[in-house]
């Protein structure tokens, strides 16, 4: 199974409005040192819900370069912060450089080790919680997610549908599995309302009730 659809992939790309030359220069450093980012598109939706939820306090696990990080910073109000995460301390350097040159540092902590570790030092209420760790830590990182946010706020969650890769039986893997389990969680959780949207690799969107 190819997923997402080429063809569909392509005429989404081709729709989205050109990112800033500062965006550009991220994509092409990802492209180069082979490092996985969400892109524009998922880019657009975390901006669009950092807006929508008028989120003013996020915490994203797993921040690489600051892809991610600087959309939603885009969106938070002058006084809004956002915690990154990222184990790599090169790659949190340059996130911050890039963060910097976008005049959004002030709103940016960068923590430097393992995402859930810095987690546990941040109790919240989190207004919005973006995950983009190790595949196989998203049913930890949800566990320990959902009494931090907010009632309203938002947990969203990259590369929910793998690739297709969790409709395969014989796909075993860590990773894998910890998606499946992940996303049947969160449409069972409880105090979650859940929709998994099929753009680029898979996003979900889980509101607190």
């Amino acid at each position: 199974m190819e997923f997402p659809s080429p063809e569909i992939d392509a005429y989404l790309q081709e729709l989205t409005p050109e990112t800033s030359e500062l965006m550009n220069e991220i994509e092409a450093l990802a492209l180069e040192q082979d490092f996985p980012i969400i892109g524009p598109l998922v880019g657009r939706i975390l901006y669009q819900w950092t807006k929508v939820s008028r989120a003013r306090t996020v915490f994203e696990l797993g921040s690489g370069f600051g892809y991610s990080a600087l959309w939603i910073a885009m969106a938070l109000p002058k006084d809004g912060q956002i915690i990154c995460t990222e184990f790599d301390k090169k790659k949190a350097e340059r996130g911050m450089n890039f963060l910097e040159r976008a005049k959004l540092r002030h709103k940016v902590i960068y923590e430097v080790g393992s995402a859930l570790e810095s987690f546990h030092r941040y109790q919240g209420p989190f207004d919005l919680i973006f995950c983009d760790i190790d595949k196989h830590d998203y049913p930890k990182a949800l566990e320990m997610g959902v009494p931090r946010l907010r009632s309203g706020g938002l947990f969203l969650a990259d590369n929910v549908l793998w690739s297709g890769r969790i409709l395969n039986p014989d796909d075993r893997s860590k990773q894998t599995e910890g998606i499946r389990k992940f996303n049947e969680k969160i449409y069972a959780h409880p105090e979650l309302f859940s929709t998994i949207l099929p753009v680029r690799d898979g996003v979900s969107v889980s509101l607190k009730r």
